[in-house]
């Protein structure tokens, strides 16, 4: 037996605003290209890694960007002294 959709249930209601508070397509963020020179061997051994954690390059990039903002926020705090 299937179940017919009910657009007014309470789940559906709780889905529906959920979402609707995620950043919508054209509100993102423009994203910038940025372009830097690293030794041919060092990116090997990043690609390597990436690979092994299941990321491409620009994703494993990014990931690292993060990681490295994430654990050495404190520094930027410091210029607020």
């Amino acid at each position: 037996m299937a179940l017919k959709k009910n657009d007014n249930s309470s789940s559906q209601l709780r889905a529906d605003k959920l979402f609707s508070e995620n950043i919508k397509k054209d509100e993102k963020e423009k994203k910038s290209l940025t372009t830097f020179s690293i030794e041919p061997s060092f990116k090997k051994s990043l690609e390597a890694q990436f690979d092994e954690m299941g990321l491409g390059w620009a994703s494993g990039i990014r990931f690292a960007l993060k990681f490295f903002q994430k654990n050495f926020k404190f520094i930027n705090d410091d210029d607020d002294m």
